[in-house]
C-alpha cells in the first residue's frame, strides 16, 4: 500500500522490505564507485558521475561528489553494493581502502535506512531486467535465449565477483559467493611450463588471480618469463590496447584468458545447474567480445565430460550494458518481497 509520495508501508505490523524513495543506489568496486538515483517505482534511473576509490577519501565524499550534479528530491535510503563479503555493516572493501559504515553514511546523508549487499547480488539481480533485443547483451553459443533455471553471473574485473539467482517458489534467491577464490590450476603441458611462472598471491593461484585486471598483467608476465623476455607492460591495459595493435604477447594473453575464462564459467554452470545461463559481467569482458566469440571461450565451456552434451545446451552471454549493477539495484528496491538475498545494514531509530 502506497501511503505518501515516497514510501511504501509494511502490513499487518510485520517490518516493511520496502525502501522510501527517491533511493540512493551504489556500486563500489576496488577501481570504482558508481551512483544513481531511483525516484521512484518504475521511473528511470538518474545515473550519476562515477569516481575513482583511489582518489577520493571515503564513501561519504563519493556520494557528495555524485550527489552534485543530482537535481531531485533528497535520496530518503539507500541500497549500495560493494565488493566484498557483506557479513556485517561496517566492512572494509577486499581491492581497496574505503571502508563501509552504512550507520555512518546513513547519519550523514540523512537517510532513514542503508542496505549494504555483495556487489554480485544486484548483478544477479540485472539480469531479470537487461535484455538482448535492446543490446544488453552478447550471446557466446549455447541454445541462444536465456531461461528460467537456475542463472550464474560471474565478473573478471579488479577482482572477480560470481553469484547465482536461483527460482525457489514464486521468488529469486540470490546466492552472493566468494566463488573467485577457490584455486585454479593448469590443466595442459603447456599451461604447465608457464604456471611456475605466475606470480603467487598470499601463496595461491585462484581465479581471481589470474582472471581479472591483474590477472591479465600476471598472465602476459609469466607467458614473457617462459620465453626469456621481459614483459613490456605496465598495466593491465596495455594488454587490451596491445593486443588491438597486434602484438602476439598480447594476443597469447587473451587467448589463454578467454579460454580459462570459459573453463571457469563452465565449472561454475556445473556447479549451480545452471540451465536458465551463464552470464559474464565485469569491465573486462565487453572489452573483448570479439576475442570471447572466436571460439576459445565456448569450447572450454564446453569440454564438460561427462556432461559435454549439456554444458553445451547452456546459453552464455557477456553483459555489455555499462551499469548492471545499478540496474539491478533498481530492481531489488522496487520489488524487494521478489528476491531473497543476504544482506547487512542500518535503520534509522
Amino acid at each position: 500500500m502506497r501511503s505518501d509520495p515516497g514510501r511504501f508501508k509494511s502490513q499487518k505490523g510485520r517490518p516493511s522490505l520496502m525502501y522510501a524513495f527517491p533511493v540512493l543506489l551504489g556500486d563500489i568496486g576496488g577501481t570504482n564507485a558508481r551512483f544513481a538515483v531511483l525516484p521512484g517505482p518504475g521511473e528511470p534511473i538518474r545515473f550519476l558521475p562515477r569516481t575513482l576509490t583511489a582518489q577520493t577519501a571515503d564513501p561519504i565524499e563519493a556520494i557528495r561528489i555524485a550527489l552534485k550534479v543530482y537535481q531531485g528530491d533528497a535520496p530518503r535510503s539507500a541500497m549500495i553494493a560493494v565488493a566484498t563479503r557483506v557479513d556485517k555493516s561496517v566492512i572494509r572493501l577486499t581491492n581497496a581502502h574505503w571502508t563501509i559504515d552504512a550507520a555512518a553514511i546513513g547519519t550523514a546523508l540523512s537517510l532513514e535506512r542503508v542496505t549494504l549487499v555483495n556487489d554480485y547480488t544486484p548483478v544477479a539481480a540485472s539480469v531479470t531486467v537487461l535484455d538482448a533485443a535492446r543490446g544488453d547483451l552478447v550471446p557466446l553459443g549455447g541454445s541462444g535465449s536465456a531461461g528460467t533455471g537456475t542463472r550464474v553471473v560471474l565478473g573478471p574485473g579488479t577482482g572477480f565477483g560470481v553469484a547465482a539467482l536461483v527460482p525457489v517458489g514464486q521468488q529469486l534467491a540470490i546466492l552472493a559467493t566468494e566463488a573467485g577464490h577457490v584455486e585454479f590450476g593448469p590443466t595442459t603441458e603447456g599451461e604447465a611450463e608457464f604456471w611456475p611462472h605466475l606470480e603467487r598471491v598470499g601463496g595461491r593461484v585462484t581465479a581471481e588471480v589470474v582472471l581479472s585486471g591483474p590477472g591479465l598483467f600476471r598472465l602476459s608476465r609469466a607467458l614473457a618469463a617462459r620465453q626469456g623476455l621481459v614483459c613490456p607492460f605496465s598495466v593491465p591495459n596495455d594488454v587490451l590496447a596491445a593486443a588491438r595493435e597486434g602484438d602476439a604477447l598480447a594476443c597469447e594473453t587473451l587467448d589463454i584468458f578467454a579460454s580459462w575464462l570459459g573453463r571457469f564459467a563452465g565449472d561454475l554452470a556445473l556447479t549451480f545447474e545452471a540451465s536458465g545461463g551463464v552470464f559474464i559481467a565485469g569491465g573486462i569482458a565487453p572489452r573483448m567480445v570479439d576475442i570471447l566469440e572466436k571460439g576459445g571461450f565456448r569450447a572450454s565451456f564446453d569440454r564438460k565430460a561427462p556432461h559435454d552434451a549439456w554444458a553445451r545446451s547452456v546459453p552464455a552471454f557477456v553483459i555489455v550494458n555499462p551499469e548492471p549493477a545499478l540496474h539491478g539495484l533498481a530492481a531489488l528496491v522496487t520489488d524487494p518481497a521478489r528476491f531473497v538475498f543476504g544482506s547487512q545494514g542500518w535503520q534509522q531509530a
